[in-house]
């Protein structure tokens, strides 16, 4: 009851984040009700409908990595001073954020079913009843047990995905708050110092230096502990994702063999090749782009830098972690894109209904992520840029700053998608 209550007290960008997620979700399930109507009118090649299912894992991920970053921006779970003390500690928080992930989802896979459907001739009422009734196996019964097992992967998967990503740890990076108003510390909470000061505050301000928080304990308002964050090191995982990165293009070029280049549906052999080929790729771009983000920041920072490059670099440093994942995912997607439209060039295969939406949900995923991502950076910097501003630095610095940023992740970025495309298509053109 709390998660629908604060599904429908959010404000309207929230919302709009939520619908994204749906509308995913919805993408998704239909991706997966298709591959079951596949399998149904060619019971007899069983290997290319076991293909075509294991080609939603796709999407299926694109969904809950999006449901991911709308729950990390959603200001309703967000852990503040006194909700401890009404029962909702950063545990309670976590499954709020997972039953509002699986509601915006199972909402998605509703619509999803519908328009199945309808597409079906199952249900009338709609336009286009009917119309993918060869597509979708419209002369096979459907199996009721299958389409909803299908239907609710994407909610399970998208909601254990929030569970286990923002459950409660003792490595979190930045302040985590306790309520000590009614006098009790969690047993996971840090001790306090021995000189009995309560600790810094989660903008790094030291107790006792704002007149207006001593005030505040005076009047009874509750003390909050917070935990500073850890030293900002250089993420780790880059060599691994050179290593998967390396061994995704040989298995790309392994199945890039045969000539001319082998169909993802029809040859199940080589389509998993390519699969798997292409998921070990996008496994390594997404291991190694933070510490390619961390890189540009150290960059631009070389060579007596400014103001300006100071900032913008000591910000990609900090946020390497939350921007470079999206980045990898963005540039694994274009590289995919790319390989594709040169693979395919001349052959020219059937690119069907389904592989079209496929590519949107996909796409739309990711560029999501990335904005989403995005919007937390500026959320976590907002106190950070409202100092600035105060101490008289121009605003236009701070733009000039952000342009810095994106021009030097898209001199990075940029260059690598267009290597990793050239290298996956390099096999099936010579």
């Amino acid at each position: 009851m709390l998660a629908l209550r604060l599904t429908r007290a959010a404000r309207p960008a929230v919302q709009l984040r939520r619908l994204l997620v749906a509308a995913a979700s919805a993408g998704t399930g239909f991706l997966l009700l298709g591959s079951l109507g596949y399998a149904l009118g060619h019971s007899a090649t069983p290997g290319a409908g076991a293909l075509r299912l294991a080609w939603c894992v796709a999407p299926l991920a694109a969904t809950a990595y999006l449901a991911l970053a709308v729950a990390r921006t959603d200001p309703g779970t967000r852990p503040r001073p006194g909700l401890s003390a009404v029962g909702l500690g950063p545990g309670r928080l976590m499954a709020i954020s997972a039953l509002t992930t699986a509601l915006s989802c199972v909402l998605g896979s509703m619509v999803a079913l519908m328009f199945f459907l309808h597409l079906r001739g199952d249900i009338t009422g709609m336009p286009f009843d009917g119309d993918g009734a060869k597509l979708l196996a419209a002369d096979q019964p459907l199996p009721v047990p299958a389409a909803l097992t299908l239907l609710l992967l994407s909610p399970a998967v998208a909601s254990l995905t929030v569970a286990v990503a923002l459950r409660p740890s003792e490595r979190h990076s930045g302040a985590r708050w306790y309520d000590t108003a009614l006098g009790r510390r969690p047993a996971e909470a840090p001790e306090p110092p021995a000189d009995g000061k309560a600790g810094g505050r989660a903008d790094g301000t030291a107790d006792g230096e704002n007149t207006g928080e001593a005030v505040g304990e005076s009047l009874g308002e509750p003390e909050a502990v917070a935990v500073p964050p850890a030293p900002r090191e250089a993420p780790a995982g880059f060599p691994w994702g050179v290593a998967a990165l390396a061994g995704g293009l040989a298995v790309q070029a392994y199945a890039g063999r045969v000539t001319p280049a082998p169909s993802l549906a029809a040859l199940p052999a080589e389509g998993a090749a390519v699969l798997a080929g292409w998921m070990l790729t996008a496994l390594g771009l997404v291991l190694a782009a933070p510490g390619l983000t961390y890189l540009a920041g150290r960059l631009l920072q070389c060579a007596q830098p400014g103001a300006l490059r100071l900032l913008a670099g000591r910000v990609l440093m900090a946020e390497a972690t939350r921007i470079g994942r999206p980045l990898g995912v963005l540039c694994a997607v274009a590289s995919a894109a790319f390989a594709m439209t040169v693979l395919y060039d001349r052959s020219a295969p059937p690119f069907g209904p389904l592989t079209l939406l496929a590519t949107l949900v996909v796409a739309g995923c990711t560029l999501a992520t990335l904005l989403t991502a995005a919007v937390e950076a500026r959320q976590t910097r907002a106190d950070t840029n409202a100092a600035l501003l105060r101490l008289g630095a121009p605003a236009t610095m701070l733009r000039s700053a952000a342009a810095l940023r994106a021009g030097a992740l898209l001199a990075v970025f940029g260059p690598l998608t267009l290597l990793i495309a050239y290298l996956s298509a390099l096999p099936t053109t010579r």
